[in-house]
């Protein structure tokens, strides 16, 4: 089945949706973020298919959000490391987990935990205001054009 390309759409939703929107673009990222490298260990930690784990780092790659380096010549092979733009993508990744956490998780709780390295504490996630901190609550939200909104649209 073709997927609709919602990349072109004015939402910042949709064209995020059109670049992590299948299931395993966003796992191929949670195995970068705990430092897999190399096309063998995403393809046996995920158990994919090395048919699409190559279209999706491919298509990561030519987004700039995972950048390939060489690290052995014969064979030739590469790693997969990602980008600032790949980095920023934690958040979103972090969102999905503390929802998960709390609407998904079965009773014994969630698979994994965030751990904050210096402290060893146990994160939990939220969305915050970058500029006062506070945390976002969709109830205190309203919606307007912004400057890349197309003129001839309505909101």
């Amino acid at each position: 089945m073709k997927r609709t390309d919602l990349g072109k759409l004015p939402c910042s939703i949709a064209r995020t949706s059109n670049l992590l929107g299948d299931w395993w673009t966003p796992l191929i990222l949670r195995e970068a973020f705990y430092g897999v490298r190399k096309f063998d260990e995403f393809a046996g930690r995920l158990k994919i298919g090395r048919n699409v784990l190559t279209q999706r780092l491919n298509r990561l790659t030519d987004e700039n959000i995972l950048v390939r380096k060489r690290y052995q010549d014969k064979p030739l092979r590469y790693e997969y490391r990602l980008t600032d733009k790949g980095r920023a993508l934690f958040d979103v990744l972090a969102a999905m987990i503390r929802w998960g956490d709390d609407w998904l998780a079965e009773a014994a709780g969630p698979p994994i935990e965030l751990v904050d390295i210096n402290t060893g504490k146990v994160i939990r996630p939220i969305v915050v205001d970058a500029k006062t901190l506070k945390p976002i609550e969709p109830r205190n939200i309203d919606v307007r054009k912004g400057p890349g909104f197309p003129n001839n649209m309505k909101l």
